[in-house]
């Protein structure tokens, strides 16, 4: 929600999220072909948000550009590196639209989408989410890697997450409402908007390949990924950890059974290899079981920490440099909008030179 140079409230019918890490090179594209498309699907009435996800490229002077150029550009910057997930969770707290689509800024995702997206909303969904029938410009390993994760995640979580797809979808404002309310700190985006429901429908569509830059998940960042969807998502993997110590347990007792029968017939049991392989292979099930069970661990420690979510440094629109509170993430949705409500006064009756407002 905007304010009118008459100080009127006015809805904005459409936010664009796009977490941006190291992408100054394409953002001026993205940003052209995004600014059509919400044109087109919402006429002036739409807003822009670039997050800046801690770039070491000069993204940041990039966004700041833009936003001078362009009313509808909204620039978000945080205090460091925070992820993707994080990051597209900062802008979706910062939106004001009364639908937001949350896309990469890498082009891989094409924006022209958007029109075909908001009509298929307009029909009831409350949730339209890309779905890839084709991915240009991955490598085998990627196509591989990515095949096998959304099909083992599909058998071991409770919920029907779609495969195929990633972050790319349109939301009404309730639903990322109910996504912003949720606290956990170690998030997977699109299967926490599959866990809320609704109507949500799929669009298929080729994905390109990046316009520019290279990518910013190598297998490190794929395989943390991964862990965080799958334990945050299942409980699957402690399951298998407790079968896999009643097995164990099973073949000891065999084992024992085994050796006092040997032993009572007189037979000596001898070699040494033997011994350590079991030995090696019952610690190995210890030492997996221990591992999967400090996963879970891990993380419901760093939920009890109840650090902020994410730490926004200042947000820029047009020639208006601004702060948030610095507890923004944790801050209910009317909380929220009275901080935004701040801002786009701000924008409105600003003199071009810059303004900070006090935490």
């Amino acid at each position: 929600m905007g304010k009118s140079v008459d100080g009127a409230d006015v809805k904005t019918k459409l936010s664009i999220v796009a977490p941006c890490y190291n992408e100054a090179e394409g953002l001026g594209e993205f940003c052209r072909r995004a600014k059509a498309a919400a044109e087109a699907a919402a006429g002036q009435s739409f807003e822009i948000i670039l997050v800046d996800d801690g770039s070491s490229d000069g993204t940041w002077g990039v966004i700041s550009g833009l936003a001078a150029d362009i009313p509808q550009v909204l620039g978000v910057k945080l205090l460091r590196n925070h992820g993707h997930q994080l990051a597209a969770t900062s802008g979706l707290a910062v939106a004001r639209g009364e639908r937001v689509l949350l896309i990469d800024a890498d082009l891989q995702d094409p924006p022209e989408l958007l029109a075909e997206m908001m009509a298929i909303m307009d029909q009831g969904a409350d949730v339209v989410y890309g779905q890839r029938s084709e991915r240009k410009g991955e490598t085998k390993f990627k196509l591989i890697t990515a095949s096998v994760f959304y099909r083992l995640l599909t058998r071991l979580t409770s919920i029907s997450i779609p495969q195929d797809t990633g972050d790319f979808r349109l939301m009404k404002a309730r639903i990322v409402h109910i996504l912003l309310n949720m606290p956990e700190r170690h998030r997977f985006i699109r299967g926490m908007v599959s866990w809320i429901g609704g109507k949500q429908v799929a669009l298929q569509y080729t994905r390109d390949a990046r316009y520019a830059g290279s990518t910013k998940y190598p297998l490190k960042k794929m395989i943390r990924f991964a862990i965080d969807a799958i334990t945050s998502f299942s409980i699957i993997p402690l399951r298998v950890s407790a079968w896999m110590g009643l097995i164990s347990a099973v073949f000891a007792v065999g084992l024992l059974i085994y050796t006092l029968v040997q032993w009572f017939e007189g037979n000596v049991i001898t070699g040494w290899s033997s011994i350590m392989a079991a030995v090696s292979a019952l610690s190995a099930i210890q030492l997996i079981a221990l591992g999967t069970l400090g996963e879970y661990v891990g993380r419901l420690v760093q939920e009890h920490k109840r650090r902020p979510m994410f730490l926004i440094d200042c947000v820029v629109q047009g020639e208006v440099t601004s702060e948030l509170p610095d507890d923004f993430s944790e801050l209910d949705t009317a909380s929220r909008r009275s901080e935004l409500g701040k801002l786009s006064a701000a924008s409105v009756t600003a003199k071009p030179i810059e303004v900070v407002v006090g935490r």
